[in-house]
């Protein structure tokens, strides 16, 4: 064919004849691509894409769905004879412009994965003119294509962040595992309990577990159990922001039972000057919550004000603000200088006589160890915090996947150091 060159340029088929090309029948937006593999790409396993001797013509003739030409739809259609593998048994021969098991060319595949971590759902439907079931399938053949051409991702690993993250309602979760030191996204699951966490470990394997110097978390006790059963010998640092977090949670409860005692100061039926006192006292505490929570830096002239006014009513409550500060200035300082912070808060928190912190003196004295490793190394679970945050923008894009994987291989796509690319793009 004159043009053979010329269509086999167009349709990104390398290593490829191209016999004929027509019009499927009367339908003027779809051309047909006859094709075949050269000689050398012939008689090779589907799945390892080693030579195996012939076993049958299969089916007949298959087509692959390839890129668009415009406005016109492009099919490449070829035999699909079988061929008896040593290793696979009976399988379809190779293609060498489509993957094992896939109605798509290897174009189509990277231009539909590119576009899933980019664009929206609709944009990639409507301009590549395929379900959304289909792009989920997709993804996941990219990602595997990518982890079988760049090899063990989990090779050198040293320090690790932890966390789970819900991908859907009901209770629906995924545990995130990054790598400090590279900021990639290496390995994710549904789930949220030990036997999925020790799911990545088993991978890992003993010998690149005893390498892990440094595991971030969140506080979990079932995270600090499979690592500690697991790699031992790695320091645990306890996430800072999720600390503070703690104090933040409980200077919150006892703010609001400060807005139900303000409530409750003047009587149901009681009207005047006392009931209007009690009503704006009430709002004020309950207006009070962001300047409560914020830091002094970041304060507003007004949220000042309302710090200062709570110091003159109620003097427990800004005790407890200032409580939660201490704890977030042991954070801020750091090293030597926070532990001996640390040690002043833990004195303070002991004797302050309000419940809800003298229960979270406990707790930060059963996390002693992981914070002091907090503060000596400076690692925090910010970056895996990070990764969460573009995986809960991936969980809108991927609305509509039934399972989990789609979802799991788009972003490993995105975040896993290798992201697709177009075709003949560098």
């Amino acid at each position: 064919m004159r043009n053979a060159r010329v269509w086999r340029a167009l349709v990104g088929a390398e290593r490829t004849v191209v016999e004929r090309v027509e019009l499927d029948g009367d339908s003027d937006d779809r051309v047909v691509v006859h094709v075949r593999p050269v000689r050398g790409s012939r008689s090779r396993c589907g799945v390892c894409n080693r030579r195996a001797g012939g076993y049958d013509p299969g089916e007949g003739r298959r087509r692959w769905r390839g890129l668009d030409l415009g406005t016109t739809r492009v099919f490449l259609e070829a035999a699909a004879p079988r061929v008896r593998c040593s290793v696979h048994g009976v399988v379809v021969a190779h293609v060498p412009w489509a993957r094992h098991g896939a109605g798509h060319t290897l174009a189509f595949d990277q231009t539909v994965a590119w576009l899933a971590t980019r664009t929206s759902k609709s944009a990639v439907t409507q301009l590549m003119r395929v379900a959304w079931r289909t792009v989920g399938s997709i993804v996941g053949r990219v990602w595997a294509g990518v982890e079988e051409a760049f090899g063990d991702r989990l090779d050198g690993v040293r320090r690790l962040g932890i966390d789970e993250i819900s991908y859907k309602r009901g209770h629906r979760y995924l545990i995130v595992v990054v790598d400090h030191d590279s900021g990639r996204l290496l390995w994710a699951a549904p789930g949220r309990d030990r036997e999925t966490l020790r799911l990545f470990f088993d991978q890992l394997g003993p010998d690149r577990s005893a390498q892990i110097t440094h595991v971030s978390a969140d506080g979990a006790d079932w995270i600090a159990q499979v690592v500690t059963e697991r790699c031992p010998q790695a320091v645990q640092c306890l996430d800072p922001f999720h600390v503070v977090r703690w104090a933040i949670d409980a200077l919150d409860l006892l703010r609001r039972q400060a807005w139900n005692d303000a409530r409750g100061k003047g009587p149901a039926r009681s009207k005047g000057r006392g009931r209007r006192d009690a009503r704006g006292t009430a709002q004020a505490i309950q207006r009070s919550r962001y300047a409560l929570w914020k830091n002094p830096d970041h304060l507003t002239e007004r949220q000042r004000d309302k710090l200062a006014w709570i110091a003159k009513t109620d003097p427990r409550l800004h005790r407890a603000y200032l409580l939660k500060e201490g704890l977030r200035f042991v954070f801020t300082v750091k090293g030597e200088a926070g532990k001996q912070a640390l040690d002043r808060w833990l004195s303070w928190a002991r004797r302050c006589q309000i419940p809800e912190f003298v229960q979270l003196y406990r707790r930060v004295l059963a996390q002693l160890t992981r914070i002091h490793a907090t503060l000596d190394h400076g690692l925090s679970n910010a970056l895996v915090e990070s990764v969460n945050t573009k995986i809960r923008l991936l969980t809108r894009i991927a609305f509509g996947f039934r399972s989990p994987k789609a979802l799991i291989a788009l972003a490993m796509l995105s975040l896993g150091g290798h992201p697709p690319v177009l075709p003949n793009r560098p």
